[in-house]
């Protein structure tokens, strides 16, 4: 288990006093960043300006025309003798020249300019904006459409400061369009303007609105005289006494209509009864069934084909049998029945003709006796018309003078009270004769820009996913863990023969790494400690070998235990035979004083891995491994135990919750694309009491990590100098 002075949890001394505070934005590693980064963004950036002296290049040429229009506040009557406000915006002119913009701009006024330049017809106005002739649309609507849309998204009108002339721009790739189109902006503002303030003064329509007001009051008199008698008289007009599309006067009375209905109503049941009485005249004194209209009668039809097949099939059994048989009796009895239906059924049609004839003769008496009351009717309603007509008369007339007046107004409204307007130009758009883009140096400068946030974003991604430690910094920056020390790259001999002479850089190195091992924990060194790395081959074991050599000089009783046993290697290093070690232990094959060597060649304790078992995860989980850790920690000041690589591997996350603390070396420089974080993750899904890490091989001479003047290549030579010194 983990001694009762560490935790999980616990953060170290050194960690809080070297990384717990700092400048949040390091330009040294900024620095070094864009170095090491230096060909990507020199690529980015260079392709960023090619691409745009390549769209310069390709660009077609835009020309824009401009017209300067001043805007007033003021306007002059042409009728009148003094300038008056045409808005108060006194108070916040500003306001006013920004709606003036708006109006500038607007989909109305692009229209009245394509309207007056007839722009939707022009194979010219197109082809200035790429469209070829192929691309315009046959449609007049559409096309027109087009066009508007065209000249609204290339005007431009940017706002003045602390003047009142309104620039007005306009950008094609004809100069002779562009110059075309901001003429006739300025043109159509003041037109449009000038519409808006019609009818603004209007002295000359007052005599005639009088007038007007007077002949509508004349009218309204007249037509309600004419309705009072005609309701007084009892008159009653079909049509509305003011619509007649063909005399002018008011259509008949309801009397009249109705004895015009009535008397057509009347003829139409005379025709009917005349018709109705030939059918009962034919069909009265002649035989029942020799009428067509019997015979055509549906039942009777019917019946008669029965009858004629009753007849048939009883003359075919007569012939068969006798007079007294049961089925000739049944037939006649059968031919009996139907005869008598079929005779009900004619006399039914006879008597439905004769219903006929004696309605139709009823409704024609009736309606010819309501013919002759509306004709004392009518004769007596011609008397009281005559004062009537006079009455439409003068309704007409007085209805007449008003539609004179009222046109007239009109035409007086469209005349009087013109406003001279209050925007003028001050000059006119000449055709440009030098384009106005592409500009080659604002493009360049804007793909340097474009190519350098490229860039920026690129080195970021990169940096982000990429998780190799390239320089000490990265180790706080990118691991989130403290920094122990840093081992350079061996260049000299063996680790043992650097380690054999304190001044060599190695040596000093791992000294200074056990300098902060000392104090790592609020308690000072972990009593059982487990060194682990990502990857094999990262400089693990030998950072195990150099932290037991570096201890044991500082005198304290260190043990070395391999805790891989999968790929074991201390015994070679060791000088000792891997017979018995840490497996037999734990296989109970042997005995804990059996398997540890203290006379190795090294000068501290060693346990060997033993032979390689067939699940060394389950051996490394088991009680007896924690077992091992307790007593040989009882035994020793410090337990080192050399661990497996985490990823892909179970035994280092087992073995790193049943040791007081946690190293995690690192190779220098070495790619990883994820492996680094996986395995961090992996480790600290235990829980464990990681230390910090330990950055090996790292090489200071390298350009890319030559920003740190701490970590230079001088810190570990100084060795050399003294030897030349000397020399």
């Amino acid at each position: 288990m983990n001694s009762p002075l560490t935790h999980p949890k616990q953060v170290s001394l050194l960690e809080e006093e070297t990384y717990g505070s700092g400048p949040l934005i390091d330009m040294n590693y900024i620095l070094a960043v864009i170095r090491r980064n230096r060909w990507l963004i020199f690529s980015i950036v260079t392709v960023s300006v090619a691409a745009a002296l390549a769209a310069t290049l390709l660009a077609v040429p835009q020309y824009t025309a401009r017209v300067t229009i001043q805007v007033n506040e003021t306007s002059q009557r042409v009728l009148g003798s003094e300038d008056t406000p045409a808005e108060d915006n006194s108070w916040n002119y500003e306001r006013f020249l920004n709606t003036e913009i708006d109006v500038v701009t607007s989909y109305a006024l692009a229209e009245r300019v394509e309207n007056a330049l007839d722009l939707s017809e022009s194979t010219r106005f197109f082809n200035a904006f790429g469209i070829h002739d192929e691309a315009i649309r046959s449609d007049d609507k559409l096309r027109e459409m087009d066009a508007i849309l065209l000249v609204q998204r290339n005007l431009k009108v940017p706002a003045p400061r602390n003047t009142r002339v309104i620039p007005v721009l306009f950008t094609s790739a004809d100069a002779g369009i562009s110059a075309q189109i901001a003429n006739s902006y300025a043109e159509q503002f003041i037109q449009a303007d000038l519409k808006r303030k019609f009818d603004s003064t209007a002295y000359a329509r007052d005599f005639v609105s009088d007038q007007l007001t007077e002949a509508k009051e004349r009218l309204a008199n007249s037509e309600k005289a004419l309705n009072t008698y005609a309701r007084g008289a009892g008159l009653i007009r079909l049509t509305d006494p003011t619509v007649d599309e063909d005399t002018g006067r008011a259509g008949g009375s309801i009397t009249t209509a109705s004895l015009i209905q009535l008397n057509q109503a009347a003829n139409s049941a005379r025709a009917n009864r005349i018709g109705a009485e030939t059918r009962w005249q034919s069909i009265a004194n002649a035989p029942l069934y020799s009428s067509a209209s019997v015979r055509s009668d549906p039942t009777v039809a019917s019946l008669l084909g029965r009858r004629a097949a009753l007849e048939a099939s009883l003359a075919e059994e007569s012939s068969r049998r006798l007079e007294d048989h049961p089925e000739i009796v049944s037939r006649r009895a059968e031919l009996a029945q139907v005869q008598a239906d079929l005779n009900a059924a004619a006399n039914s049609v006879r008597l439905a003709i004769r219903t006929e004839y004696d309605a139709a003769r009823a409704t024609e008496i009736q309606l010819a006796s309501q013919v002759n009351t509306l004709k004392g009717e009518t004769l007596s309603e011609q008397d009281s018309s005559v004062q009537y007509a006079l009455l439409e008369r003068e309704a007409d007339t007085n209805r007449q003078l008003y539609d004179e007046l009222l046109q007239r107004y009109k035409q007086l409204n469209a005349a009087a009270g013109v406003s001279a307007s209050n925007i003028s130009i001050i000059d006119q758009a000449r055709v440009p004769v030098a384009p106005s883009s592409p500009n080659l140096m604002f493009n360049l400068g804007i793909g340097f820009i474009l190519g350098s946030f490229i860039a920026g974003g690129a080195v970021f991604l990169r940096t982000e996913l990429d998780d190799s430690i390239r320089v000490p910094e990265d180790v706080a920056q990118k691991l989130d863990l403290p920094l122990l020390g840093v081992v350079p790259v061996n260049q000299a001999g063996t680790i043992e023969d650097e380690m054999a002479d304190p001044k060599a850089p190695i040596a000093e190195a791992y000294s200074s790494l056990c300098g902060s091992l000392l104090y790592a924990t609020p308690q000072g060194l972990a009593p059982t400690m487990l060194v682990t790395s990502s990857q094999p081959s990262e400089g693990k074991s030998v950072t195990c070998r150099a932290l037991a050599h570096t201890f044991s000089r500082m005198g304290r009783k260190v043990i070395l235990v391999d805790g891989d046993i999968r790929r074991p290697s201390l015994h070679r290093f060791a000088g000792t035979d891997n017979s018995v070690g840490l497996t037999t232990v734990l296989t109970g094959q042997a005995t804990l004083a059996e398997a540890v060597h203290t006379n190795c060649e090294q000068a501290f304790s060693c346990l060997t891995a033993g032979p390689t078992p067939p699940a060394p995860s389950e051996l490394l989980a088991s009680v007896r491994m924690q077992e091992i850790i307790d007593e040989l920690a009882r035994e020793y000041d410090l337990v080192i135990i050399d661990s497996s690589p985490v990823l892909g591997l179970a035994d280092a996350p087992m073995l790193s919750v049943l040791v007081d603390g946690v190293v995690f070396v690192v190779e220098a420089a070495r790619g990883r694309r994820g492996a680094l974080k996986s395995s961090l993750r992996r480790l600290k899904a235990m829980r464990p009491n990681i230390l910090g890490a330990v950055l090996t091989k790292f090489d200071p001479k390298d350009a890319s990590n030559s920003y740190s003047s701490y970590y230079g290549y001088d810190y570990y030579s100084y060795r050399d100098e003294r030897e030349k010194a000397v020399g």
